[in-house]
């Protein structure tokens, strides 16, 4: 299997490709902002196919180019229900100073073709069977992908930390859920730092620990090295963590 990616030049959001092998079809997961040129040379390198578009929430850094990868191919887009409406109105999940940074400058468009996401449903796409996990908290219509991860070679821009083994059992494509070191924050509009904390203890911290765990930014790492040093999820699995509510990601 084939897993690529790189951050976005705004926000370090991070646009993933995964396909069975180069030159076959793949998903798309999170096209942020101004990723259009890089995606289509990294398709253009791995000769790769798009299929659909999956999307872990609906936060514009996560989304802002879907419209164009898909309208340009005639593939669907995947969102969880919960945050339908964000693809149509992504001012509806942004605080007031991101609602002023971007004001009305940015032009935005949903796509044609979406089709909505189910807790516990598995894929078939470009011939990846993926499973879709709900874990809100982030947002209401949060997911992570999970998908077998047995030979993966990885190309990516991203710092790989050490004892990070690519050819894992599992991948697990988070989103905005948990990165390495942190989580999600929950301050914004559908947050909810309550839930966050159910979907880390109900969805995160059962995968097994060599899960590589690409996350929506920052560096890649693994569930076991997440449940041995980051403060949320030692927190959560009822250990000494710290008792206020993260500020990572948008």
């Amino acid at each position: 299997m084939l897993v690529a990616g790189f951050p976005a030049d705004a926000f370090g959001t991070n646009c993933y490709v995964v396909a069975t092998a180069p030159g076959e079809q793949c998903v798309v997961v999170d096209p942020g902002i101004g990723v259009l040129d890089r995606l289509d040379d990294l398709l253009a390198e791995h000769r790769l196919r798009p299929a659909a578009v999956l999307l872990t929430h609906g936060h514009l850094d996560h989304t802002f180019s879907v419209a164009p990868v898909c309208g340009a191919r005639g593939i669907p887009a995947y969102v969880h229900p919960g945050d339908r409406e964000l693809l149509a109105d992504p001012a509806k999940a942004l605080s007031m100073d991101l609602t002023q940074l971007f004001g009305g400058r940015l032009p935005y468009s949903e796509p044609e073709d979406v089709a909505e996401l189910t807790d516990g449903a598995t894929l078939a796409l470009a011939g990846l069977e993926i499973t879709v996990d709900h874990a809100p908290g982030h947002t209401g219509g949060s997911v992570l992908f999970r998908l077998p991860g047995v030979g993966s070679a990885l190309r990516s821009d991203l710092p790989l930390p050490p004892g990070v083994d690519w050819a894992a059992e599992q991948i697990c494509l988070a989103g905005d859920v948990l990165f390495a070191g942190s989580i999600g924050r929950t301050d914004l509009p559908g947050g909810s730092l309550p839930t966050m904390v159910k979907s880390l203890r109900e969805k995160v911290l059962p995968l097994a620990d060599d899960t590589v765990v690409l996350p929506g930014h920052g560096p890649a790492t693994s569930i076991g090295r997440e449940r041995a040093s980051n403060p949320y999820l030692i927190e959560v699995a009822g250990l000494d963590g710290p008792q206020v509510a993260p500020t990572r990601g948008w």
